[in-house]
């Protein structure tokens, strides 16, 4: 076998190649003038961060290009060692800057890394303390894109560094922040701002970047928040806290109270992470395919003063269009305020909680427009007993019919006696008796009960208005310093279980309301009632409702808002009015009860539902009858 051995040429291959490589690390080596002016230019950096440290923010005005002292060499060194997004690695090297652009209505600032809000500052608001209201600030949220590379790599833009830059598109402020992987391949937020308005446009799009994108693997947008606190009662701000959004067309819905709670949603087109009185809103122009939601609530222990309530989450998927990345979206940073979000005629409007079904349109078109006529020239306070004065005198017909129904009864009481004692061994045969007489008289049970019924939409629409009530947040009235949270006349030294560490005056004004008014109605109902066996329990129960209804109430309401409260007090005042001058000086009983006999001289024609029930009684009776006779 022969021996391999090394020729001459290959030596001679081998040294001409080393001394190629030699030369070329000799001419790639910085000259002294080029180790100077980088030197130089090192100095000239820190010295400007240092200055920029001491100066004001930076001004809206200003054009940013942060990187360009940084000369071409540098540039394609690093983005031959560190492959795609090199710019970013440059960013990083010189720090995190932030970008500061505002409006009448927000104060915004834009992070160098992860090119997404640092800080959102409404301007025209402060929380119960007088302080800011803050929607984003000290890393309580975050904005990531998460993506597959074709060489393999997953990269978070909330790592990568981002380059800013702030322009004018008429009278709108636009905000790029770029990630580049050259000056012609980036990935940029865009964001386009305008005065007097909470609303944004925001657009994520991509640009040479299709071969830097691995198709195969999803790219999500990952969106999360934590909300601080902003009101004086937690757990009455943590109950208005949730995650609300719009799919399939038109659909809303929420994720519950519980302590942790996800769902997933499809064709989203909107997503809100509300705060009681302040929210946070992504929308799409085009749905997203699909959506992943979370909410964890952050209160642990309501006697600690807390700074978050809770933490939300949102995973939407970002799809590609030829091999880029084209998503037009808007962000509202803003009030939960019906009045503004209905304006953007994107329903929006449906994340304030005005109740579902009927109870919603009574308070889109009756109480909001009311409230919202009176408060332009009333003091809110005012505002609200007015309110309150007009809607109950409109009901005032509703309990005029109860009052009538209960006043027939109770002229009837003597001969509804007399047929349950008469058919006392006969129940059916005393209820068949007990209808004809009650039909005959026009004295129906339910006439009373329809009109309370038709007061019940009412009251819940009410019950939903008073703590959506924007407009009420921060306005005092008397002693309550704010209507749209509790008022305090005292504070306790220690904590009563469901109660609080305070004493409310307007719900404890409201439990006395209440009592009176329970007491008025409750002595009517007992008065209507036949006297029959088992009825002492029922009179019990309904003495110990008059005094539970009050306790609750007080309880309940201590820690809601002084506004509800105040409602309720002033309601069942005029409720109770209108009782006694019913009851004084519009029903008489003497001329109720010569209607009653006329009327049940004049024959009587039954309903289909009536003759119904009669036949059903009447079948009953007989099977009884047959049973009895086989006994």
């Amino acid at each position: 076998m022969e021996e391999k051995k090394l020729d001459i040429n290959s030596i001679i291959g081998f040294i001409a190649i080393f001394g190629i490589l030699m030369y070329m690390l000799w001419q790639n080596q910085p000259t002294p003038e080029e180790i100077e002016a980088q030197e130089k230019a090192k100095q000239e950096q820190v010295a400007a961060e240092q200055k920029q440290q001491q100066a004001e923010p930076i001004s809206n005005q200003q054009d940013f290009n942060i990187g360009a002292e940084l000369d071409s060499l540098q540039l394609v060194d690093a983005k031959n060692k560190l492959g795609a997004f090199s710019y970013s690695a440059i960013l990083a090297a010189s720090g995190t800057k932030e970008t500061l652009v505002e409006t009448d209505l927000l104060a915004l600032k834009f992070s160098s890394k992860g090119g997404y809000l640092s800080e959102v500052k409404l301007r025209e608001h402060t929380d119960f303390r007088d302080n800011p209201i803050y929607i984003i600030k000290d890393n309580n949220a975050s904005f990531n894109i998460n993506f597959g590379t074709t060489d393999s790599r997953i990269l978070n833009t909330q790592d990568l560094y981002f380059q800013p830059s702030v322009t004018k598109n008429g009278e709108n402020t636009v905000v790029s922040m770029k990630l580049k992987v050259s000056e012609n391949a980036f990935l940029e937020y865009r964001y386009e701002l305008k005065e007097g308005d909470y609303m944004m446009g925001f657009a994520i799009r991509s640009q040479g970047l299709g071969n830097v994108f691995n198709s195969s693997q999803p790219i999500d947008l990952d969106w999360q928040l934590k909300t601080y606190r902003h009101a004086k009662s937690i757990s009455y701000e943590n109950r208005y806290t949730e995650v609300v959004f719009e799919y399939e067309n038109g659909k809303d819905d929420y994720l519950g109270q519980q302590e942790q709670t996800d769902d997933v949603a499809e064709d989203l087109t909107y997503v809100a992470f509300k705060q009681h009185f302040f929210s946070s809103i992504l929308l799409a122009d085009v749905p997203f395919k699909t959506a992943a939601l979370e909410s964890r609530n952050l209160v642990e222990d309501e006697d600690i003063d807390t700074v978050f309530t809770k933490a939300f989450s949102a995973k939407l998927p970002l799809e590609l269009s030829g091999g880029e990345i084209n998503k037009e979206m808007d962000w509202y940073y803003g009030p939960s305020d019906f009045k503004i979000l209905n304006k953007y005629d994107r329903n929006l409007d449906e994340i304030v909680p005005l109740g579902w079904g009927i109870f919603g349109w009574i308070n889109k078109y009756l109480f909001i427009p009311l409230f919202a006529f009176l408060s332009d020239f009333l003091p809110y306070g005012i505002a609200i007993i007015v309110m309150t004065i007009l809607i109950k005198l409109l009901m005032s017909f509703v309990q005029y019919k109860q009052f009538l129904s209960q006043a027939k009864l109770k002229i009837l009481k003597p001969e509804l006696d007399a047929i349950r004692e008469k058919y006392k061994d006969n129940k059916m045969k005393a209820q068949q008796e007990t209808l004809a007489l009650q039909t005959k008289a026009g004295a129906s049970p339910m006439a009373g009960c329809l009109p309370a019924l038709i007061q019940l939409p009412v009251f819940y629409a009410l019950f939903q208005f008073f703590p959506s009530a924007f407009d009420l947040r921060q306005k005092s009235f008397l002693w309550a310093e704010d209507l749209s949270s509790y008022d305090t006349i005292a504070e306790l030294p220690f904590k009563i279980p469901f109660y609080g560490d305070h004493v409310s005056l307007f719900p404890l004004l409201a439990s006395i309301a209440i009592f009176f008014y329970m007491r008025l109605t409750t002595g009517q109902q007992m008065a209507t009632q036949p006297t029959q066996e088992g009825m002492p329990d029922m009179a019990k129960m309904m003495k110990y409702m008059m005094y539970f209804s009050p306790i609750m109430m007080l309880f309940f309401f201590n820690n809601y808002a002084s506004g509800l409260s105040l409602y309720y007090f002033i309601s069942n005042l005029i409720s109770i009015g209108i009782i006694l001058v019913i009851k004084n000086y519009i029903l008489d009983e003497d001329k109720i009860h010569a209607q009653i006999q006329e009327k049940k001289k004049q024959p009587k024609k039954q309903s289909r539902f009536q003759q119904k029930m009669a036949e059903m009684m009447e079948q009953a009776e007989k099977q009884k009858q047959a049973q009895q006779r086989k006994k």
